[in-house]
């Protein structure tokens, strides 16, 4: 009987022992959080493909934080991130103007795309992003057609009320009208949403195509051409004069994102089950100047600073080792 006694004590110490190795394994293990938006976490990169590499590289979990541009600014400008992952420049800029971010790099780009109804009632399919707001307009007015959008403060939401504007049209005004729908979420359930009532919406071109391919939707891309779609992808570190975050962890991952390794892994994922990537990396078409992408990318991606445009002005750029690509105005 004590020698039962003795072997159970031993099991319940060493288990014991393996449970508080793992809780100390467990808080010694280093995270990153990062408020992101929602086209870059629905598509699956930053778990399936960034995530683990970042980890495997250098010990360090990344926790993300979905939700649209605006919100995850918020988060951030809460204290609950280390570093911001978004796709929405004047939001960025405002950003560091308030004196939340620091240290802004450019780290991929993809497209947005108009996607509706495969039968098209607004005969949109290879206008310019402009007219083709302006038939979806007409036809909505007219009873034929419906226009869903985000309306949640997101990147994808800044570029639509852009794109509205350049078509002649007031957004606050337009949003009210009844061919204009409102969803107040994130592009997945908006895609659900226009697939479900036959609308037309704007989409960036990783989550369309994600929901495309898995059978969610049946939405046709009709306008994917035009420098007014590009997508640019920024991650801006929080300043840690306003928060005691880990600076040191999030400008190591700024700086693996913008490296060839981390750069091969953007531009790769996808082009197993889609045939083509979801993200483009977007360093080489700084590098290499290559047309057109290379002067859309100073257009709707890089700041003014003084002479020049850069990703990160130098009032906003706080002691680490990066480097910012910047260029002479012509």
């Amino acid at each position: 009987m004590k020698r039962v006694l003795v072997a159970i004590l031993l099991i319940v110490f060493v288990i014991s022992i393996a449970w508080v190795l793992q809780v100390q394994h467990q808080n010694q293990t280093r995270v990153l959080t990062i408020s992101t938006t929602t086209s870059l976490y629905d598509t699956g990169l930053l778990e399936e493909a960034i995530a683990p590499a970042f980890k495997e590289k250098y010990g360090i979990e990344l926790h993300f934080i979905p939700k649209g541009t605006g919100a995850a600014i918020q988060d951030a400008k809460n204290g609950a991130s280390d570093a911001i992952m978004v796709h929405a420049r004047s939001k960025e800029v405002k950003f560091m103007e308030e004196g939340y971010g620091v240290n802004r790099k450019i780290f991929a780009y993809n497209f947005f795309v108009i996607v509706g109804p495969p039968e098209d009632p607004a005969e949109i399919k290879g206008l310019s992003p402009v007219e083709a707001l302006k038939k979806i307009a007409e036809a909505g007015r007219s009873g034929k057609a419906i226009w869903v959008s985000r309306d949640d403060g997101s990147g994808t939401n800044t570029k639509e009320k852009a794109l509205w504007k350049m078509a002649g049209f007031d957004y606050v005004e337009v949003k009210e009208e009844n061919w204009f729908r409102r969803t107040g979420t994130g592009m997945g359930a908006t895609l659900n949403y226009a697939n479900n009532v036959g609308g037309y919406t704007l989409s960036d071109t990783g989550t369309y195509l994600k929901f495309r391919k898995d059978g969610l939707i049946s939405l046709e891309a009709l306008v994917d051409k035009g420098e007014e779609l590009i997508n640019i992808y920024a991650i801006i570190i929080v300043n840690p004069e306003k928060f005691q975050k880990d600076f040191e962890g999030a400008i190591l991952l700024a700086k693996w994102l913008t490296s060839r390794e981390g750069q091969k892994i953007i531009g790769q994922f996808g082009v197993d089950q889609y045939d083509k990537p979801l993200f483009f990396p977007i360093v080489s078409v700084l590098e290499k100047k290559e047309e057109p992408i290379y002067d859309w990318i100073l257009r709707y991606g890089l700041i003014e600073d003084g002479d020049k445009l850069t990703e990160c002005p130098q009032r906003y750029r706080y002691q680490s080792s990066l480097t910012f690509f910047e260029v002479n105005q012509t």
